[in-house]
C-alpha cells in the first residue's frame, strides 16, 4: 500500500514542478485568446478557469482511465509506474503543449496544427486519422456506458435503448453551444466523478479486507502478454492519449488567459492518472490476484467488473452512485468527441458553425455512422481505439516538438517532447507490427523494427535540430 501513497505523492509533485517547467518552455504571455477576440457564442465562449478545468477532465476521461487501468493491472503493480511516470513525463505535457499550440492559432484542431508544423501532407493524413478514432472513441462511449447503465434498470431497458438515448443526447450536446449543455452540467458531472473516484479510493485503503500490493518490475498477466508494448497501449488515457489532442483544442478556445494553461490542461491530466491509479489499484486489490481480475475481466466484462467493486465496496447505493460517476466519464467524452470531429470537418469543408442547419449538415452522419459501428464487438473497437490513440499521441507530441523548434532558441527544451514522442514512436509501431490485430509478427522481428523505427524519428529529430542551431533559424 506504500507504493500506492508514493504514487499519488508523485503525481501532486510532478504537477507542481514538472508542470511548472512544462509552462516555462512553452512561455505563456498576456495575449489575448480566442474565448475574447473571437467569442462566437457557440464554440469560441469565454468559461472561468475552475469550470474549464472541470469540463477538460470530463472531456479527457472517458472510460480510460478506468477500463483501461483495470486491464492494465492485469500485468500487476508495475502498472503504477507507467500510470505516474507517463502522464508526468509524457500524457500531461502532451495534452499542455496541444492545448496551448491550438490556443496561439485560434482554437485550430490538432490536424490543422499538423499542417502548420509538419506540411500538407501531414495535414490531411492528420484530417482523416482524426476523425476516424474520434468516431471510434465516440463509438466506443456509447457502448460501455449503455452497458452500464442497463445493469441498473429493467431488462426491457436494455442496451439497444440507451443507445438510442445516447445518441440523441450527443446529437444535442454537439449541436448546441458549448456554454448551454457542457458548460452547466460538466462541471457538476465533474465533481460526482471526483468523489465516486475517492470513495473507491477510500474503499481500498480503510476495509482491511482489500491489500495494495506493492510496485514491482515483474509482469504478472496472466496470459504471459508482455509488458512492451502491450501495457502501454492498454493503459491509454489513464497515462497518455491521442485522444486528448483533439478534446484540448475545446478548452483552447475557452480559456480566457494563457496563464491559465498549466491547469486546465496540465491538472486535468494528472487528476486523470490519479482516477486511473486509484482503479488500477481497486483491481489488483478487490480479486486478490491478476488471474483473478482477469478470469473476472473475461467472465463480466469491464462494465460487470466496475458494477461489481463499487456494489461491493460501497454498497448498494454507494454502488449505484459510482456506477455513475463512471457513466459520466463515457458520456461526457463521447459527446465531445463528436463536437471535435464536427470542428474538424468545419475546418476542412470551411463550413461556418454559427448557423445550425451547417452543424446539422456534419453531425448527422458523424453519429450515423457511430450507430453502425455501436453493432461490432466492444473489445475489438477498444483495441483499434487503443492503437490509433497513442498512435496519434505519438503524432501530436512530434507535431509540439515541430512548434518548439521553430519558435523556441534553446534546442534543449525541445527534448520535453521530443523525448516522449521518440518513446510513443516505439509503442505504436512495436504494437502494430505484433498484435492480433495488426500484422501478427513474431516479437523477434516486430521489437527490432518498432526501436529501428523510433531511432529513425530521433535522428530526423536530430537532424533538423543541428539545422536549426547552426543557421540560427526562429520564428515569432
Amino acid at each position: 500500500m506504500i507504493s500506492f501513497f508514493v504514487a499519488l505523492a508523485v503525481l501532486v509533485v510532478g504537477y507542481l514542478t514538472y508542470g511548472k517547467l512544462t509552462e516555462k518552455v512553452f512561455g505563456p504571455d498576456d495575449r489575448t485568446t480566442p474565448a475574447v477576440a473571437i467569442n462566437d457564442g457557440v464554440d469560441c465562449v469565454p468559461i472561468k478557469t475552475w469550470k474549464a478545468l472541470l469540463i477538460q477532465l470530463l472531456n479527457i476521461a472517458g472510460t480510460g482511465p478506468i477500463f483501461g487501468a483495470l486491464m492494465g493491472a492485469c500485468f500487476g503493480p508495475v502498472v503504477f509506474l507507467w500510470i505516474v511516470l507517463g502522464s508526468i513525463l509524457g500524457g500531461a505535457v502532451h495534452d499542455f503543449m496541444c492545448g496551448m499550440i491550438s490556443e496561439r492559432h485560434n482554437g485550430a484542431s490538432i490536424a490543422e496544427l499538423s499542417g502548420i508544423y509538419m506540411g500538407k501532407g501531414a495535414l490531411y493524413v492528420m484530417r482523416v486519422f482524426s476523425i476516424l478514432l474520434l468516431l471510434l472513441t465516440g463509438t466506443v462511449f456509447v457502448t460501455s456506458p449503455a452497458s452500464l447503465i442497463s445493469s441498473l434498470t429493467p431488462e426491457v431497458l436494455g442496451n439497444t435503448f440507451w443507445i438510442v438515448v445516447i445518441l440523441i443526447y450527443y446529437v444535442l450536446a454537439t449541436l448546441l453551444p458549448i456554454d448551454k449543455i457542457i458548460g452547466k452540467l460538466y462541471p457538476v458531472f465533474g465533481v460526482i466523478l471526483i468523489i465516486m473516484a475517492v470513495s473507491i479510493a477510500g474503499g481500498i485503503i480503510f476495509l482491511p479486507q482489500y491489500n495494495i500490493p506493492e510496485i514491482a518490475l515483474t509482469n504478472l498477466h496472466p496470459e504471459g502478454l508482455p509488458v512492451w508494448p502491450f501495457m502501454f497501449i492498454t493503459v491509454a488515457c489513464g497515462a497518455i492519449s491521442g485522444f486528448h489532442a483533439t478534446q484540448s483544442p475545446m478548452m483552447a478556445k475557452c480559456i480566457t488567459s494563457e496563464r491559465e494553461g498549466r491547469k486546465v490542461f496540465y491538472g486535468a491530466m494528472i487528476i486523470e492518472s490519479v482516477i486511473a491509479l486509484i482503479w488500477a489499484a481497486a483491481g489488483v486489490a478487490f480479486y486478490g490476484s491478476t488471474q483473478m481480475l482477469s478470469e473476472a475481466l473475461t467472465a463480466s466484462g469491464q462494465s460487470g467488473v466496475v458494477y461489481e467493486i463499487s456494489q461491493t465496496m460501497l454498497g448498494s447505493i454507494g454502488g449505484i452512485l459510482a456506477i455513475i460517476g463512471v457513466v459520466v466519464c463515457p458520456i461526457t467524452s463521447g459527446d465531445t468527441a463528436f463536437r471535435s470531429a464536427r470542428l474538424i470537418l468545419a475546418e476542412w469543408t470551411r463550413l461556418d458553425q454559427k448557423k445550425i442547419r451547417n452543424r446539422l449538415l456534419i453531425t448527422i452522419p458523424l453519429l450515423g455512422i457511430s450507430a453502425v459501428l455501436t453493432q461490432l464487438d466492444f473489445n475489438v473497437l477498444w483495441r483499434y481505439f487503443s492503437w490509433s490513440n497513442q498512435t496519434l499521441a505519438m503524432i501530436a507530441l512530434w507535431v509540439a516538438t515541430a512548434f518548439l523548434l521553430k519558435t523556441k532558441d534553446k534546442w534543449i527544451t525541445t527534448l520535453l517532447t521530443a523525448l516522449p514522442a521518440t518513446f510513443m514512436t516505439a509503442v505504436s509501431v512495436t504494437y502494430i507490427l505484433v498484435a492480433q490485430e495488426g500484422f501478427k509478427l513474431s516479437y523477434g522481428i516486430g521489437y527490432p523494427i518498432g526501436i529501428a523505427a523510433a531511432a529513425a524519428a530521433f535522428t530526423a529529430y536530430v537532424i533538423v535540430t543541428v539545422r536549426k542551431v547552426r543557421t540560427g533559424t526562429k520564428s515569432a
